[in-house]
């Protein structure tokens, strides 16, 4: 870290703290050579991700996208907004611990799926009746004998 002040390249650092919204990391360091002190903010880089749809068009990663479809597919349910907010920080942690920069919404629309599953079946019936877009009554029955079949 270069001094502002004279340039030397040796600095410590004297405090360090996260910011009040824990985005950043803020330190107070003192260059070695003039003994000025001087703030730096340190915050991880985010790496946007891109959702490849069906079409195979590219759109930025929107959490609020799956927590809008989950709000209608646990309308009249018992399923509160805390565990649908629990739900998106918990697929976009998996996405951001994949490492990659591309996914496809098929594999989010999964992992919704997946985590809708245990916490209401009816809510996830509904989002899978849109999601895998069910043609008629035996496509909705099928899934409901394969979701039954499983526990």
């Amino acid at each position: 870290m270069k001094c502002p002040y004279c340039g030397y390249e040796e600095s410590k650092v004297v405090d360090s703290r996260s910011t009040e919204d824990n985005r950043a990391t803020r330190r107070r360091r003192e260059c070695l050579r003039c003994k000025k002190r001087y703030t730096t903010y340190e915050k991880v880089e985010d790496i946007p991700i891109l959702v490849i749809k069906k079409n195979m068009d590219r759109e930025y990663f929107d959490r609020n996208k799956i927590l809008n479809g989950l709000i209608k597919a646990c309308q009249k349910r018992p399923v509160s907004r805390q565990q649908l907010e629990s739900i998106v920080e918990n697929i976009e942690k998996d996405i951001n611990n994949r490492m990659i920069t591309e996914i496809s919404s098929s594999d989010i629309g999964e992992m919704v799926m997946e985590k809708l599953k245990d916490i209401d079946e009816v809510s996830y019936v509904r989002f899978a009746s849109v999601y895998r877009q069910f043609k008629d009554i035996n496509t909705f029955m099928k899934e409901i004998k394969n979701l039954i079949s499983q526990k």
